[in-house]
């Protein structure tokens, strides 16, 4: 075969690689960069030097004190940062939003501030809520503290229950922690403690702070270890001395104390659940290997890698990130987790913001901790808790790793080593390619673009499930953004009622049915921020055949239908969502005259997690709907809050009240809020931890008429093929613009292609 030159390879990508848009320095990205451990620690030190303020130490001391709960970066209003990025205005002041718990008060309460400017601030002001409102002491996220507290309340509760959960399950409560679930004794299980897992909403009404509390061993995977008792103790006053037990459960019965319980028991007249002591090793809920594959295939080899034979394609300068054509600046914000700005293809504005809003799990059980549970996890720090990430498995080895800093719940600034990743990710699916048959046995030419994508990934391990977040950008100016859900299911003691609720996966075991629902900000700027939003589907027409008299033709059209308010750009559950949702910007045409636009399509099988309007369901009133656009506003910058899990019923931050002014959205700056999700119903394959393949759901902006032609032209990734001597085809010019993969990365042969399909 004829091989075309290397060179001539070379010189066609020299002829063809212009100099593109540029994109932002990475100095004006770095607005949008999360607070760094300095600037953190010189908020907190600032703060805590203000006398008024009366702050305390957060792990020391009573709960009943001010303390600072959160710092992280203060994002800037939109408008000043579009002056600077776009118009050469001034750079907009650099801001930290500060949490702080005013407990040590008549009337206590959570204030939050702003603190600038930075790096040395010099002076605070109070940060309010839409509608002015103030944030109740109760609605305040658990702290350490707090924790330690109800472990030592339910070590002194469950004194009288020792003889009951030494007999029935092996293990106690002890008075003190427990450090490892597994220790140096020689049947591994360490100090035989029992632990607990508390489940929220804190109550069933504002006001209140009552946490049910799930009972397990503490071994590998506790969370698939409860006992069968769960314990209701109200923990809502300052003084943890008078806090109190309430009520108890244990094996499908109810009682009002610890000593009925135990008096029950010494009666004789319990229904004991008696639980055998589990393994030391190959423990059902651990990672640990067991059993076989069926066919033999090498199993303890490596599998297969990802490799940048050549080195990066992408550059990371601070938090400005740029891959191809595409450029934008992120952050891993404590509160909420990953947060992209100014998104840029080819340096134009796709979208000024695209971040996670809310991750909740709503679920149904017979026993009363999982009735109750409905977890809303940007009250759990689901942004603060992004361990570090595992080369090779949580991400490429080849991956870029990044760290973070949080001042969530501590004393100063944490570092959370490998926190975020970067990487380019070979898809195993070209992006396009064409096979051009001669339907001779031979082909006209074979032509392929190899499928790549640059992701950024960071995790949330919100107390039992990780969630995976992924943003991925494609060569073709498409972006996606991906969670799949991992870790352990919230699982419940087995009750025979319980069956209603789930699945049994283990002999004590049964795995709640649940909903989880993610919800994202998607504020497009599509050519500008003059943006208008139409929705496109199909109808069918019955018409007459013009070119056969008497005949019929029924055949689909476009029905395209501009949404002039918010209110008509609200899809809520339960109705049909058209297929095409397009933010598109009239006054700004592409070549063909087309309104240059981006679709929103949703990968998601979400649906309603409580009727509308029920208690709780008020404080995600964003589950309401697929989708909804609403106008850009400052004050309406975050669907939730940190405060919905334990102020459902009354939420500081409603998102209804986004839609109730109706505001008209033609030729506005648009935000669309994107609802994806799925219901999971456990099943025995969820032990030991629910896996990621069919646990995905997300949503993808994709260019719909906003370029000329599809601008991933400008990759060098192609190959072509072509016969040089037809019908004999033993000549071919191969075209490629990258160079052969060079050492272990590459094919372990040169690369050969025939291209014919003739009969032996």
């Amino acid at each position: 075969m004829w091989l075309l030159g290397l060179s001539w390879a070379l010189s066609m990508l020299a002829t063809m690689v212009g100099s593109g848009p540029a994109v932002p320095p990475p100095g004006m990205a770095s607005i949008f960069a999360d607070l760094s451990a300095a600037e953190l620690g010189a908020v907190r030190s600032f703060l805590l030097s203000r006398p008024e303020l009366g702050l305390s130490p957060s792990h020391h001391g009573p709960l009943a004190k001010n303390s600072l709960f959160l710092v992280e970066l203060l994002p800037p209003k939109k408008r000043l940062a579009l002056r600077y990025l776009d118009q050469g205005g001034p750079r907009p002041q650099r801001q930290a939003r500060a949490v702080i718990f005013f407990g040590g008060q008549a009337e206590p309460n959570i204030t939050e501030l702003a603190v600038g400017p930075l790096p040395q601030p010099s002076w605070y002001r109070p940060l309010s809520f839409k509608g002015g409102r103030s944030v109740p002491f109760t609605a305040r996220p658990m702290t350490l503290l707090e924790y330690e507290e109800l472990h030592r309340v339910l070590a002194a509760a469950m004194a009288p229950l020792n003889r009951l959960l030494r007999d029935a399950t092996g293990f106690w409560y002890h008075n003190g922690s427990c450090q490892h679930p597994r220790g140096s004794e020689g049947d591994g299980l360490g100090q035989r403690c029992l632990t607990f897992s508390d489940v929220a909403p804190r109550g069933l009404v504002s006001g209140e702070r009552r946490s049910w509390l799930i009972l397990q061993r503490f071994v590998e995977g506790f969370f698939l270890h409860p006992v069968g008792l769960e314990v209701l103790v109200d923990h809502r006053d300052p003084d943890p001395r008078r806090w109190a037990v309430q009520q108890l459960w244990y094996n499908g019965r109810y009682f009002s104390s610890p000593h009925q319980l135990a008096e029950t028991y010494e009666r004789g007249t319990l229904e004991v659940a008696r639980l055998p002591l589990p393994p030391a090793r190959q423990l059902f809920s651990s990672y640990e290997p067991r059993g076989r594959f069926a066919t033999g295939t090498p199993s303890k080899v490596q599998g297969a890698r990802v490799c940048e034979p050549q080195g990066r394609r992408y550059r990371l300068r601070g938090n400005l990130l740029e891959y191809g054509g595409w450029s934008l600046a992120f952050r891993l914000r404590s509160s909420a987790g990953l947060q992209l700005f100014d998104l840029r293809f080819n340096g134009e504005r796709v979208a000024y913001e695209v971040s996670v809003q809310e991750a909740v799990a709503f679920y149904g059980g017979h026993s009363p901790a999982a009735m109750q549970t409905k977890y809303m996890d940007a009250g759990w720090g689901m942004g603060s808790v992004t361990y570090e990430l595992a080369p090779g498995i949580d991400c490429p080895a080849t991956a870029t790793f990044v760290d973070a800093h949080h001042l969530y719940d501590t004393e100063g600034p944490t570092r959370f080593s490998r926190a975020l990743c970067v990487f380019e990710l070979p898809t195993g699916v070209p992006l396009r390619r064409h096979f051009d048959s001669d339907f001779q046995g031979g082909f006209h030419f074979y032509a392929g673009l190899e499928g790549q994508a640059l992701v950024l990934r960071t995790t949330s391990t919100v107390y039992n499930y990780d969630y995976i977040w992924d943003f991925l950008l494609y060569p073709n100016g498409v972006a996606e953004a991906k969670v799949h859900a991992t870790g352990y299911i919230h699982a419940t003691f087995y009750t025979p009622q319980g069956q209603r609720y789930g699945s049994r996966v283990h002999s004590h075991l049964l795995g709640n049915l649940h909903t989880h629902l993610v919800h994202y900000k998607v504020d497009l700027d599509v050519a500008g921020t003059g943006n208008s939003f139409e929705t496109m589907d199909i109808r069918f027409e019955n018409i007459s055949n013009p070119w056969s008299p008497g005949a019929r033709v029924v055949q689909p059209w476009l029905h395209r239908q501009p949404r002039h308010s918010e209110r008509q750009a609200a899809f809520p559950f339960g109705s049909p969502l058209p297929r095409y949702l397009l933010v598109t910007n009239p006054r700004q045409l592409n070549r063909w005259g087309h309104s240059r636009g981006y679709r929103i399509q949703l990968n998601s099988h979400a649906s309603h997690v409580l009727p509308r309007g029920w208690q709780e369901e008020k404080g995600i009133s964003w589950s309401r709907y697929h989708l909804a656009v609403t106008r850009h506003h400052e004050n309406e910058h975050s669907s939730s809050s940190i405060y919905a899990q334990n102020e459902p019923w009354e939420p500081l931050v409603h998102f209804e009240s986004f839609l109730r002014d109706n505001e008209t959205i033609e030729d506005q700056d648009l935000v669309a809020w994107v609802t994806v999700g799925f219901l999971h119903v456990p099943h025995a394959e969820d032990i030991p931890n629910t896996a990621t393949p069919g646990n995905a759901v997300g949503f993808f902006l994709r260019p719909f008429n906003f370029f000329d032609e599809d601008p991933s032209v400008a990759s060098r990734d192609p190959l072509i093929v072509r016969p040089l001597d037809p019908p004999a085809f033993t000549r071919l010019q191969i075209q490629r613009w990258t160079p052969a993969s060079p050492g272990p990365c590459g094919a372990p042969a040169p690369f050969t292609y025939n291209g014919t399909y003739r009969q032996d």
